[in-house]
């Protein structure tokens, strides 16, 4: 069944497509798609009838799911028959609201995915955030990754715009591209770059410089240097509808992340939670524990780092938690909580590097640590979360944020579907 809808959906999609023709922004990398998409739709919603991907609707079915602007239906036949008939309608009648500019996001799990997805969509711009370790038990080397990744810039048009993140030497040295070729970061040699003013637990302040010319861009909603990479490419997509610098600098004031992503969340005893629950990487990692050491916290307050499993990285498993746990003692962490059998490793790299082993906790389950980190924190603790999806580190942050009852609100995997 799920074969024959894909089936059904690529070809509504692309007749849809051919219709209404919509400009369209393809996203992809390891890690930062989301945040990306989500600082391009802040910058473009204010000029723009503009449509974004939602949840993680970026793969086979999601993206046609996008393109109709329908929602999954499960196991529901007859639901899925009712996206059917949504997609005919706006094929058979003109809908003068349908978007101008579509923005997806195009995951690549497996090999082939890429490949596949480009022949659904045709971007006129195509963005490369960072490319990792994620998937890598899908695939034999990161080089493997990046090389189907870089299938989205490679099948642009000459009159489209591959925009690229200077400061990953994986994406900047990505060639064969017929496109024009923007490339943003903080490091000399960008096109785009951004020069960070402020940084600290109120949010971040940068400079983005362009051709001579430049703005102060207020993020106080987010946290992290990421933050300020994400926010740099939604700029750079600005840039390239021809936004001026005070457009783009007043279109991102009001830029957050979403759900479980490096969020500033109240946590019972007068603590502070960084969730960051949504999923992870030993590369989203490390850069959340950077985040975490540019937090000034009260002398007599501790940093936790609750981390957990890292799922998906084959034969880089046991590497990559080491890395992170070793990565936790660079930056400073007072207290480390892993959870789960790989995280084990995160806590044994920790050890290594030379972290006291009565600072060192593990757990089999986020339901295993709850307790024992409410618990253990006091006044003015601050706490990072994070772990792949399948660690439901989310079960922690409800465990002890200050307002469980907005954790529908505020959490990620919150429906039934996620009660267990």
């Amino acid at each position: 069944m799920k074969k024959l809808i894909q089936i059904k959906l690529k070809i509504l999609a692309k007749i849809i497509l051919a219709k209404y023709k919509p400009e369209i922004i393809g996203i992809t990398g390891s890690v930062g798609k989301t945040g990306v998409k989500e600082a391009v739709y802040a910058v473009l919603s204010s000029k723009f009838k503009i449509r974004r991907s939602i949840k993680n609707y970026n793969n086979e079915i999601g993206v046609p799911l996008t393109i109709i602007g329908a929602e999954a239906k499960g196991k529901s036949i007859f639901g899925w028959i009712g996206v059917g008939f949504k997609a005919l309608k706006l094929i058979l009648f003109k809908n003068e609201n349908y978007p101008k500019v579509l923005i997806i996001e195009m995951g690549v799990d497996r090999p082939g995915d890429m490949k596949y997805l480009n022949t659904i969509i045709k971007p006129k711009i195509g963005v490369i955030t960072r490319i990792g370790e994620s998937h890598l038990e899908f695939f034999n080397s990161v080089d493997e990754i990046r090389k189907e990744k870089e299938l989205l810039v490679q099948q642009l048009l000459e009159s489209g715009f591959a925009i690229l993140n200077y400061d990953d030497e994986r994406v900047r040295v990505i060639s064969n591209i017929r496109a024009k070729v923007i490339a943003y970061g903080l490091n000399d040699g960008a096109d785009i770059k951004a020069k960070i003013t402020n940084i600290g637990n109120a949010g971040i302040s940068f400079e983005l410089i362009y051709k001579g010319s430049s703005v102060l861009i207020n993020l106080p909603e987010v946290i992290g240097r990421a933050a300020v990479e994400t926010a740099l490419a939604g700029a750079t997509v600005g840039i390239v509808y021809k936004m001026d610098l005070n457009e783009i600098s007043a279109a991102l004031s009001g830029y957050k992340l979403p759900k479980g992503r490096m969020n500033l969340i109240k946590g019972v005893k007068r603590t502070i939670i960084i969730d960051d629950t949504y999923n992870s990487s030993p590369q989203s990692c490390v850069a959340a524990l950077e985040a975490l050491s540019d937090i000034v916290i009260p002398s007599e307050a501790r940093k936790f780092a609750v981390l957990g499993d890292m799922l998906e990285l084959g034969g880089y498993t046991e590497e990559g938690h080491m890395l992170v746990g070793e990565k936790a003692v660079e930056v400073g962490i007072d207290k480390l909580i892993v959870v789960g059998e790989k995280a084990r490793d995160i806590a044994r790299g920790a050890e290594k590097a030379g972290m006291k082993t009565e600072d060192i906790f593990s757990f089999p389950s986020s339901d295993d640590a709850r307790l024992f980190v409410q618990n253990r924190i006091k006044e003015g603790d601050l706490i990072l979360i994070k772990g792949s999806q399948g660690a439901r580190m989310e079960k922690i942050v409800k465990e002890i944020m200050a307002e469980p009852l907005r954790a529908g609100e505020l959490l990620v995997r919150q429906g039934e579907e996620w009660a267990k």
